[in-house]
């Protein structure tokens, strides 16, 4: 049996008396494509914080490409192929875009001369921002602010991509674009777990779909029948409507504003 790219096993991390993982385990094979949703305050940051390396374990093991590197830090960890965006875009404004990827690709992969050029390049055509090339980002608008930080992810060459909230705040054909953009990448051999509100981006995507809430997964399995759990349902939409919903007297759904139980930006614990 294939060992999994990244594995989680009984993961949990406090904050005090405020648990933001407790007892997790998941399992990630290369190439895979995995959605995870729930409300503000789930843990779902705190989850990719945990495998980066942002945030280290009070317990458990973090495992990724056969290697323990639970005490690594978050640097080491982006070397080894683990990549990922932030909710809040962040790029160095007064550089050009290309800037921001060499940046990445050397600080980030350790790639130096030929293979950054390589390497930012690549990012530039994946994301479609070879127009944008020289340009400065603090001139992007948002959409392009999103494909920056992801091209700035890709450009550390992972073999895992974490997104968190790319979608946020985009208008519809926006999210259309970002959605190709990210099964492109996938495409090409590279694993990818996207946190997202934007639940519609998620189901038009991945072939796994992780429910979080309360620092505990509360579903895992085909999107539509994840949706369809009412544990899941709950979190989304509360007790009161998850009957009503059971019972068939409304017509709304997780997917129906396409944001859960909350949009924007909000970063979590």
């Amino acid at each position: 049996m294939t060992s999994p790219l990244l594995d989680l096993e009984h993961v949990t991390k406090r904050f005090g008396r405020v648990v933001i993982a407790e007892d997790l385990s998941l399992a990630v094979g290369a190439g895979d494509m995995v959605g995870i949703v729930g409300p503000n305050g789930a843990g779902k940051t705190s989850l990719f914080g945990l495998i980066s390396g942002d945030l280290a374990p009070g317990a458990g093991e973090v495992r990724f490409a056969g290697r323990t590197v639970t005490k690594l830090d978050s640097a080491t960890r982006c070397k080894l192929g683990i990549g990922r965006t932030y909710q809040v875009p962040r790029p160095f404004g007064d550089m050009t875009v290309f800037e921001n990827l060499l940046v990445a690709a050397q600080q980030g992969a350790g790639l130096r001369r030929r293979a950054s050029y390589a390497a930012a390049v690549s990012a530039l055509q994946r994301t479609g921002m070879s127009g944008q090339a020289n340009l400065p980002a603090e001139r992007l608008g948002l959409l392009q602010r999103k494909r920056l930080e992801l091209a700035r992810a890709l450009a550390t060459q992972p073999t895992l991509l974490l997104l968190d909230e790319v979608a946020g705040g985009l208008t519809d054909p926006e999210v259309a674009q970002l959605v190709e953009i990210v099964r492109g990448v996938n495409a090409d051999g590279i694993a990818v777990i996207w946190i997202e509100h934007v639940v519609r981006a998620l189901t038009a995507s991945v072939g796994r779909l992780i429910c979080l809430s309360g620092g505990k997964f509360v579903g895992d399995g085909a999107p539509s029948a994840v949706l369809a759990e009412p544990a899941v349902r709950e979190v989304f939409l509360g007790s009161e409507v998850s009957a009503a919903l059971a019972g068939g007297s409304l017509g709304a759904s997780p997917t129906g504003t396409g944001d859960g139980a909350a949009g924007g930006e909000r970063s979590e614990p």
